[in-house]
C-alpha cells in the first residue's frame, strides 16, 4: 500500500493532512474519476518521482513526474490522471496526465552520466503532468547522493526539445 499526505503538519501529538490518497501497488484499478491526490492531476506522487537507486542501476524505466504554472494546464485530464483544474481550454495547452517525449535527436552526450540516464528516460518514457508548480520542473525523492549543481544543468533543456505523446480521449469535468 503507498499512503501519501499533502500539506501535512504536527498538531500537538498527532498529525492533520489536507488531503490524503491510499494506493494499492496490487492492483491496476485506478482512483475514480475527479479524484484528486496528494497531486493535483490524482496520480500517485512516488512512482514518478526520480529516484536515485535507479540511477545507481543506470535505467528509470518510468515516465517522469512534471509541472507547469497553472495558466499553461488545459481544463481537463487524460488516462491515467483522475482530476483537472478549472479555467484553461485554448488548444495549446496540456491536460493533467498529458505526455512529453524528450526528442530523439536531442543530443545528451555532454551531460554527465547521472543527466544521461534521466534523460534517456525522458526519451524513452517520457514526462506526465501532474500538478501545477514552476514550468518544466521534474521531481526526485531526497537522497544524499545527489548532486544539486550537477542537477541544474536539467534546466538547459527547453519545451522546443520535447514532442507531445498521443494524449487520448480528454476528460472535460469531474
Amino acid at each position: 500500500m503507498l499512503y501519501e499526505l499533502y500539506n501535512t503538519s504536527q498538531v500537538g501529538a498527532g498529525f492533520e493532512a489536507s488531503s490524503a490518497a491510499v494506493y494499492n501497488l496490487n492492483t491496476i484499478a485506478f482512483r475514480p474519476d475527479g479524484w484528486t491526490s496528494a497531486d493535483a492531476a490524482g496520480l500517485p506522487i512516488f512512482p514518478l518521482l526520480v529516484r536515485y537507486p535507479e540511477v545507481e542501476k543506470g535505467v528509470i524505466d518510468y515516465p517522469i513526474r512534471f509541472t507547469v504554472s497553472r495558466s499553461k494546464i488545459y481544463e481537463g485530464y487524460v488516462h491515467p490522471a483522475r482530476h483537472l483544474v478549472s479555467g484553461n481550454t485554448e488548444d495549446e495547452l496540456m491536460p493533467f496526465g498529458g505526455r512529453l517525449r524528450l526528442k530523439a535527436d536531442f543530443d545528451i552526450s555532454s551531460f554527465s552520466e547521472t543527466n544521461q540516464i534521466i534523460f534517456t528516460a525522458m526519451k524513452t518514457y517520457g514526462l506526465m503532468l501532474a500538478d501545477v508548480g514552476s514550468d518544466m520542473f521534474i521531481t526526485g525523492a531526497p537522497h544524499e547522493k545527489w548532486d544539486n549543481d550537477d542537477l541544474k544543468k536539467l534546466k538547459e533543456v527547453t519545451l522546443d526539445n520535447f514532442e507531445v505523446i498521443e494524449l487520448g480521449e480528454i476528460t472535460l469535468n469531474d
